[in-house]
């Protein structure tokens, strides 16, 4: 196991709280005190998890080294979200010169839904077996053949079948990024760092179809595919030769601290290294499990860099990998299975899951309606209509983003330096009221021929929705079970593709049979009492952590050893 911390064995642990401040007060140092040291930054937050003195460990990357990779790692997922949501473009052209039906298209969409999430069970065990760089380079792979075979299209199977390929895609941006960035940034920063990756996000899955169709028109409906494919192939080079390796198993090094030793402990400050640019650190006269062999341990302080080759090795084993690692993937890829009996997961799932079952209704009525009377919008003026989406969306990240760090940080600092996961949900009440009247604002307001502003409005509060509610289901997740950020992601994109293929099927068919304005005043319900489920979570939500534990702690032994 990975972490060695008696600590996890006692009563008093519980997942996911989590000791991130310390006392600033330094004068009374116990000088006697033999533990490690623990790192800090200026501000008193502990550096979780601790980074070794390795030059090798991500965590102590130069900011250019993380700055590359989380660009990189957005931009793929921008990419594989906008290639999977461009196939819309084409449809008319494909129906008018293949006679390939809306349904068969429709079809498509689904299949795209379930190979985004299933596929992502079949990545993630081989991304902690073999490294983070092989399940991207399959990932984008993929992207471009399904781009390819799109672009190619004649028949009906081609278009449903190319979007499975785009849809294993997708799979890397569901759960690979989100594990990559919890490789490189400290836990206070992932709030942050998933802004952005859900601005990302938004991007592509916004702006994707506004450039497709821009594509369509100006050049036809197969450059929609080749643009992908030829985009596709250039990041696969730039993955081949740029993308960095994250995975460092960190436990060889040092004990691995990860805040709940000090929990119930006043640790004790070493007097700051700002002037050699070094981070503070913290002593704490908490005893911790060292590794039994120490005569083994590697010594970070004298290990040299990495090269350039072993950086950007295609595979990356495991230390603990058996051979090539079929049994132990097997084993993995069950163990995933039992992650969806926590209940984090299904809160996050379903949160995040209705947010894709809300596109599908408002593109789907997007395209009915603003192509006839009295708007009669073109192909391109309506997927324009996704700008005013996109932009509620950068602004729901930044404020479960960037603003919710800020306010998880000011209330552990209220409640003695002790984290609490369910503190990311605070942010949430604003949405319950926002999202909600976003889908009667846009579903209503084009039912009735509302003004346009009010529409406009209506989407930009579902975008709200989108990207507030997208950042928080994550943050809480990984602030909830730090270590098994992967099996808990898997799970999400399972539960999150699986609800959005379903709406899919039923989408045309519920806005034909109930009508438009009742249709969304039943998905506004639908949004408020589902957001309204953070109530019973902040209440009970550390219990059920508490009862987790057990399981929780099975499923890291289990990930780390087996």
């Amino acid at each position: 196991m990975s972490d060695s911390c008696e600590n996890r064995y006692g009563e008093d642990f519980i997942p996911g709280t989590t000791k991130i401040f310390v006392s600033p007060d330094n004068s009374s140092i116990d000088t006697s005190n033999t533990s490690r040291p623990l790192k800090k930054n200026s501000k008193g937050i502990i550096l979780l998890p601790q980074p070794c003195d390795s030059p090798n460990d991500p965590l102590n990357w130069s900011y250019f080294r993380k700055g590359w990779h989380f660009i990189f790692l957005c931009f793929i997922t921008a990419l594989t979200a906008a290639i999977s949501n461009d196939a819309g473009a084409a449809q008319d052209s494909l129906n008018e010169t293949y006679g390939i039906s809306y349904d068969a298209m429709n079809t498509g969409a689904g299949v795209l839904f379930l190979f985004i999430g299933w596929s992502c069970i079949v990545f993630a065990p081989a991304s902690s077996l073999y490294g983070r760089r092989i399940t991207y380079i399959l990932c984008v792979l993929s992207g471009c053949l399904g781009s390819v075979w799109f672009a190619v299209s004649r028949k009906t199977a081609d278009t449903i079948w190319s979007q499975a390929f785009v849809g294993i895609s997708e799979a890397c941006a569901e759960a690979q990024v989100q594990q990559s960035l919890s490789d490189i940034f400290f836990q206070h920063q992932l709030g942050s760092a998933l802004t952005l990756y859900i601005m990302a996000t938004s991007v592509g899955s916004f702006l994707g179809p506004l450039i497709a169709h821009i594509i369509s028109e100006d050049q036809s409906f197969r450059w929609v595919g080749w643009w992908g494919a030829i985009i596709c192939g250039a990041t696969l080079i730039l993955v081949i030769f740029t993308c960095e390796e994250t995975v460092f198993d960190r436990s060889k090094y040092s004990v691995v601290y990860d805040g709940s030793q000090a929990i119930n402990d006043t640790p004790e400050i070493e007097e700051s290294k700002e002037e050699k640019n070094e981070p503070e650190v913290v002593k704490t006269t908490e005893s911790f499990s060292f590794p039994q062999d120490n005569e083994l341990q590697p010594s970070a302080e004298s290990e040299k860099p990495w090269s350039y080759f072993q950086r950007m090795a295609l595979i990356t084993p495991a230390s603990y990998l058996e051979g090539y690692g079929f049994k132990q993937y097997i084993r993995r890829f069950f163990l995933y299975f039992k992650v969806f009996t926590l209940p984090a997961v299904w809160l996050s799932g379903i949160l995040w899951g209705l947010q894709d079952a809300y596109m599908t209704f408002f593109l789907t009525t997007q395209d009915t309606y603003f192509s006839e009377e009295p708007w009669n919008y073109s192909g391109k003026g309506v997927a324009i209509m996704n700008v005013a989406t996109l932009i509620g969306a950068v602004i729901g990240c930044f404020v479960s983003g960037i603003l919710s760090d800020k306010h998880v940080l000011w209330m552990a600092k209220r409640n003695s330096g002790i984290l609490e996961p369910e503190y990311r949900l605070w942010l949430l009440f604003i949405t319950l009221i926002i999202s909600p009247l976003g889908l009667i604002m846009f579903g209503v307001g084009a039912a009735r021929n509302w003004p346009w502003q009010a529409i406009y409005v209506g989407l930009g509060f579902i975008g709200f929705g989108w990207g507030s509610i997208g950042d928080t289901a994550m943050s809480y997740l990984m602030d909830s079970y730090p270590e098994i950020v992967i099996q808990g992601m898997v799970c999400v994109s399972i539960i999150n593709n699986t609800l959005a293929c379903i709406f899919t099927f039923v989408c045309s068919l519920w806005l034909d049979s109930a009508g438009t304005e009742s249709t969304y005043i039943v998905l506004a319900v639908i949004s408020f009492v589902s957001i309204a489920m953070i109530i019973p979570t902040l209440y009970w939500g550390k219990t059920w952590r508490k009862r987790t534990k057990d399981l929780y702690l099975l499923i890291v032994e289990l990930s780390s050893s087996s």
